[in-house]
């Protein structure tokens, strides 16, 4: 019987982020995908030109759809655009018991905003508490706790525990925008660091959809049944690949793609 994951988040047009990545990385790992649409967008790799939220009781009546029927394991939220948005999906999700993995998704690769202002705060208060992982990239884990980006491993130690104490179940504190040859990924429980990883930071403009890539790696691993360290540790080792094998596909003029499909295409 295949493993079943099902992604909450945004449709990107142009294929490399939101809903079309998470479908492409589970089914990558071996995962059978399901999705509920949040929000449509006209995007690309170089810009989002438009934004529709999907009504609310389209919403709701997918996520009843997919639950009613689909033996989910395990979920990955990104994209919650508005503050209506995230309580209709709070709400869709009050009686699912498996880990929900909550990409916090604020800006888009462009440097669009994918997130209204007003929904940080309903974001903070109604989503992370739900969340058996929080994966916020370092601005993103600065916007929801109010602070500035963390700037060394021990800050963001600090600031995944300070998420951990909002009620998030662990946090996966992405080094992606740091500095440094070296990039350090840190996974934070209430109790400190439970696992540290690490890659060399690689040379291509093609890392759009990486966030989105990565969540919904950790959640196809935990349908599969993997221990949450153990859904990180694959997931990451899937994304590096993914990145290195990106500048193959050539895919727009501007920030593009990572290779989702890098185990199965010939170099």
């Amino acid at each position: 019987m295949a493993a079943i994951a099902l992604t909450i988040a945004g449709s990107d047009s142009g294929g490399g982020a939101g809903i079309q990545a998470d479908l492409k990385a589970m089914s990558a790992l071996g995962v059978f995908g399901a999705s509920v649409i949040t929000a449509i967008t006209a995007q690309n790799t170089q810009a989002v030109t438009a934004v529709h939220g999907v009504p609310l009781d389209v919403i709701a009546a997918q996520i009843d759809a997919v639950l009613s029927d689909l033996d989910v394991k395990a979920i990955k939220i990104g994209m919650l655009a508005t503050p209506e948005i995230i309580h209709t999906v709070a709400q869709g999700l009050e009686t699912f018991k498996g880990p929900v993995v909550l990409d916090p998704v604020m800006i888009a690769k462009s440097g669009d905003a994918l997130l209204a202002q007003e929904a940080v705060r309903t974001l903070r208060e109604v989503m992370v508490p739900a969340a058996t992982v929080l994966t916020p990239n370092l601005p993103e884990a600065a916007c929801l706790l109010d602070a500035t980006p963390a700037q060394s491993p021990d800050e963001m130690a600090a600031q995944g525990q300070a998420l951990c104490a909002l009620g998030a179940g662990a946090v996966l504190m992405k080094g992606g925008h740091g500095s440094g040859d070296t990039c350090h990924d840190l996974l934070v429980d209430p109790s400190g660091i439970v696992a540290t990883f690490q890659a060399p930071r690689q040379n291509t403009k093609n890392t759009h959809g990486t966030g989105c890539t990565l969540s919904s790696s950790i959640a196809a691993g935990l349908a599969r049944g993997l221990p949450l360290r153990d859904a990180v540790a694959q997931a990451h080792d899937y994304l590096q690949g993914a990145i290195a094998r990106a500048d193959e596909l050539k895919i727009g003029a501007g920030h593009g793609p990572v290779h989702h499909f890098h185990r199965i295409w010939p170099a």
